[in-house]
């Protein structure tokens, strides 16, 4: 049996439990400045919509239904990622706290690209210290404190003096900012991608 009634409940893609389907409704998120999983503003969910979830990036609703978790009956948001293959469950009262949002709005993601072209902004501190920044950041879910990151480590992206913990910070925030402009776009991530780094190349 699944835990608490008030957890986020993970699982790999495609095992789902019996449950009463209910199509969706209720609260989200838009995204927030370091705190991963920080309050989100009100929004409506329904079955099909893409969404942006803090620590794990873009998802689609499969569902939303009510079901029995250890005791209790709760109406939980059913989210698919389909890159790691795995599905969350996110109680709807819980969605707002959780982070859980909506993908930005064309506007929004204006915001970001203007932040892409912006000059780097590197502080005078050790490097785990930045990296921890950066990590929080990225897992914050908000597209303009990911833009921060993919801008400040573009510089030497690629460049033989990157360190390695570096690149994979790098490649984590394009592939989360990227991910979210595949979606907005409708197409596919690897394009998104590859539209930010010529915008940033061309800047």
């Amino acid at each position: 049996m699944e835990q608490v009634s008030n957890q986020v409940i993970e699982q790999p893609a495609g095992a789902s439990p019996a449950s009463e389907s209910r199509p969706g409704v209720r609260p989200g998120h838009n995204g927030p400045n370091l705190t991963p999983r920080a309050i989100a503003k009100a929004e409506i969910f329904s079955e099909g919509d893409y969404v942006v979830y803090p620590t794990h990036g873009v998802g689609k609703v499969d569902r939303i239904a009510v079901e029995e978790i250890a005791g209790h009956r709760l109406e939980l948001i059913h989210i698919t990622f389909e890159e790691n293959r795995m599905t969350l469950r996110v109680p709807v009262p819980k969605a707002r706290t959780a982070g859980l949002r909506k993908l930005a709005t064309r506007k929004q993601f204006d915001e970001a690209m203007t932040i892409l072209r912006g000059r780097a902004r590197i502080k005078r501190t050790m490097w785990s210290r930045r990296a921890q920044e950066y990590e929080a950041k990225i897992n914050s879910g908000d597209p303009l404190a990911i833009a921060e990151v993919v801008r400040d480590l573009h510089r030497n992206a690629g460049q033989p003096d990157q360190s390695f913990s570096e690149r994979q910070i790098y490649e984590s925030a394009m592939d989360r900012l990227g991910a979210e402009l595949g979606a907005l776009d409708r197409t596919d991530k690897q394009a998104a991608i590859t539209k930010l780094t010529d915008f940033l190349n061309a800047a």
